[in-house]
């Protein structure tokens, strides 16, 4: 089935026109950015050239998208916003909660038992509020997004960091908190500071070892994780063409790594080859038709630097495989070099474990080239050394390779094919074989590669490459084979070299599935009971947090000084803590327990100034909780980099904290903070992070006159009597201050609403 058509119809119908307005009124060519934001423009939103990084603006999406983790929470503040029915289309997908540990079939079995409560909430849900519902098993939710509803030109935002995925069929996807899509749910509009512009010419074509995944590998290593930071990542050049659809995407995926607001490619005819081949035929017989308005101007192609913030060029016939960690994934190295850093840096060399998979490299494409090579080492008489696993992308990805053959070149090679899901890309893995804690490496086709994020123990290095990566040093069983020029010995003492990859963009049989897993919702939802047991560990409705009380914040204590990289796994865990993500009370125990205090260098371990000992930091923020007292929260740079998890701002302020001083946030938390209430503010001089003290109390001063573009002051209160002053600025507007005030933005919206 096509999904949205009447909707895409009616965007189409009026896209060519709206383009040439807006070109006439801006006054010059567009980028492809560009022409999808201002055609995307809410309905009383000034047309104008907006100033990039500086303005913002709101915005009226066409979908959107909430995978199972986030879903709770976002459903959660659908529930208190006065809403009957959503006001765009809006998706469910189960990818998150099923834990990797067997196989696929008795994994979802487990999965089915253990999250019943959970799964049945999310489908009375979507059918009371008119959301499709896709069951668990039915795939990763940008595969399924990509596969489904990513259509040239739309905008969609999805409550998740990798939602643009979508980007690979021209798209603007980008991923939010719970409380944003709630916003577009209930049908507000939707705000976005204007995002800067990064423009990377791809040249030439891929060859060889060389994949698509590296383009992106490559890039963080220039960008670094903060490199794209309130940017939009648009490729463009003649390289773009021999890119697969789904080999743009998994680019686009991966552009969150960067900090990219999102990525995007351009329209063509391997969008058009991937649109037809998923049943949508009647989406490219009027996209290709629009095809300049999915495209940047001529003007811009031949002079990109004129309209681009900035511009990077990648040959594409010279890129070499990457290799990118451990621990960040801006760590690249080219796979020439990699043996090198291994020796260098004493990484583990024994490989115990390579994973293919995840919502960056499990299509079909991604699936052929890499059991490419598990069935040349087969033939050239070579076992896999290390263990092998593989989430497929969805059931549409997993019946198709099932049926052509691809997943038994896998299975016969010992690999076990795990549920189409996250999987241990999230931390759903039990890993049962770390319990001790091991200094071990992994690699995987993932994304992200934080420190104990796949299984849980802090001595995994992961290292993130391509699927046929994977395969290869799965194959050699080190971190120090390099499979373009190193040869392995076979069981005969031959010494053998692997072949290049091969692999399929498209099966040529077309794709193929019995159940794609999709639900839709009963056309009237009026009647439907969503039931939450009063008792239920895993979910609970949603309190409305109090307003502002109209005063500064005085003299309120240091929680932690964080030191280092935080990330929103540092801040709210992800593995076993997804089972509460419905529920905020039990999983605002996990706040900051990643995060290392600067004072002892520790995780999970703040000075509690009443009684000199140390102690949990949920802890301590419960009892001053308890006590009517709040705290605050100290950091460094891109201070919730990672996942839009917006539970990492929502356990802050359930715990009272007031404040987060940071010298810098990521795009997402910095929205997600103040969408909740929370103070999310910046050092002017980052020299003042040091200032900080332990026992320290702290002060926000200037909130009585709170508004744009003033700073704020903060005071230290030292235990020695000293007192220190100094400011701190914010990024608040107008709409972002009444949301403080109001102690949400879900209380804000929920005020308007009933004032309709």
């Amino acid at each position: 089935m096509i999904f949205d058509f009447e909707l895409i119809q009616h965007i189409y119908s009026r896209y060519q026109d709206k383009i040439n307005h807006i070109r006439q009124v801006i006054g010059r060519p567009l980028t492809l950015s560009e022409k999808i934001l201002y055609a995307h423009l809410a309905q009383d939103e000034t047309l104008k050239d907006y100033k990039r990084g500086v303005d913002y603006v709101n915005f009226a999406p066409d979908r959107v998208a909430m995978q199972d983790a986030t879903a709770q929470m976002a459903l959660l503040q659908l529930m208190n916003s006065g809403r009957e029915r959503v006001a765009v289309p809006s998706s469910v997908h189960c990818d998150h909660l099923i834990q990797a540990y067997k196989n696929a079939y008795d994994d979802l079995i487990i999965a089915e038992n253990t999250n019943q409560e959970v799964y049945q909430f999310l489908r009375d849900v979507s059918n009371k509020y008119g959301i499709g519902f896709w069951k668990p098993d039915a795939g990763i939710i940008h595969q399924v997004v990509l596969e489904n509803y990513a259509f040239p030109g739309g905008m969609m935002i999805g409550t998740d960091s990798h939602t643009p995925n979508a980007g690979g069929l021209s798209m603007i996807a980008i991923g939010v908190g719970g409380a944003d899509a709630v916003d577009v749910m209930a049908g507000m509009s939707w705000e976005l500071k204007m995002p800067r512009l990064i423009g990377v010419k791809l040249t030439g074509k891929l060859s060889g070892w060389s994949s698509a995944k590296d383009v992106i590998l490559k890039l963080a290593g220039i960008l670094t994780v903060k490199g794209g930071t309130n940017s939009i990542i648009e490729y463009f050049g003649e390289g773009t063409q021999s890119l697969s659809a789904t080999g743009k995407a998994t680019i686009c995926n991966m552009g969150a790594e960067v900090g990219a607001t999102t990525s995007i490619f351009p329209y063509d005819q391997k969008s058009a080859d991937y649109l037809a081949i998923t049943g949508r035929q009647e989406i490219v017989s009027l996209a290709s038709k629009l095809a300049d308005c999915f495209n940047p101007d001529d003007e811009v192609l031949i002079n990109p630097k004129h309209y681009y913030d900035q511009v990077i060029e990648i040959n594409l016939s010279e890129l070499e495989p990457y290799v990118n960690g451990p621990f960040t994934p801006d760590l690249a190295y080219p796979i020439s070099q990699l043996a090198k850093a291994v020796k260098e840096h004493n990484y583990p060399n024994n490989m115990e474990v390579g994973l293919i998979g995840s919502c960056t490299n499990s299509s079909y494409e991604d699936m052929t080239r890499a059991a490419s090579i598990i069935d040349s080492a087969n033939k050239l008489g070579l076992t896999v050394k290390a263990k092998l696993i593989i989430n497929p992308g969805s059931e549409q990805v997993k019946f198709t390779a099932q049926r052509d053959g691809i997943l038994d070149k896998f299975t016969q090679a010992g690999a076990v094919i795990m549920a189409n899901a996250c999987g241990p890309c999230i931390g759903q893995w039990r890993r049962d074989e770390v319990a001790d804690e091991h200094r071990n490496s992994i690699v995987t086709s993932f994304n992200r590669n934080f420190a104990k994020r796949n299984d849980g123990n802090p001595n995994t290095y992961a290292f993130v490459c391509s699927p046929e990566i994977v395969s290869a040093l799965s194959v050699a069983g080190t971190l120090t084979f390099n499979p373009l020029t190193d040869t392995l010995t076979n069981a005969q003492g031959e010494q053998v070299k692997l072949p290049e990859p091969k692999g399929e963009e498209l099966p040529k049989r077309g794709f193929a599935v019995d159940d794609a897993g999709y639900v839709a919702p009963i056309k009237d939802g009026s009647h439907v009971t969503v039931n939450i047991a009063l008792n239920s560990n895993r979910l609970q409705q949603l309190a409305p947090f109090s307003p502002w009380n109209g005063q500064d914040i005085i003299e309120q204590p240091l929680l932690i000084k964080v030191a280092g990289k935080c990330t929103t796994d540092h801040i709210s865990m992800a593995g076993k803590w997804l089972k509460y993500r419905g529920h905020l009370d039990n999983i605002s125990d996990n706040m900051l327990i990643g995060a290392v205090n600067a004072f002892n260098e520790k995780t999970n371990s703040v000075l509690d100034p009443q009684t000199h000992r140390y102690v949990e930091v949920p802890a301590l923020a419960r009892k001053y909780k308890a006590q009517g007292i709040g705290s605050v929260v100290v950091a460094e740079e891109n201070y919730g980099e990672g996942s839009s998890r917006e539970h990492a701002a929502m356990e802050p302020r359930f715990l009272n904290v007031k404040a987060i001083i940071v010298k810098s946030f990521a795009r997402i938390h910095e929205t997600n903070l103040k969408k909740q209430g929370m103070l999310a503010l910046t050092f002017v001089n980052k020299e003042d992070y040091d200032k900080v003290q332990e026992d320290d109390k702290i002060s926000i001063l200037g909130l009585t006159e709170f508004m744009p573009g003033k700073n704020l002051t903060m005071v230290l209160h030292h235990q020695d009597g000293n007192v220190e002053a100094f400011p701190v600025s914010h990024t608040y507007n107008e709409a972002q201050i009444a949301w403080f005030k109001a102690g949400s933005a879900l209380n804000k919206l929920k005020s308007d609403f009933n004032q309709k």
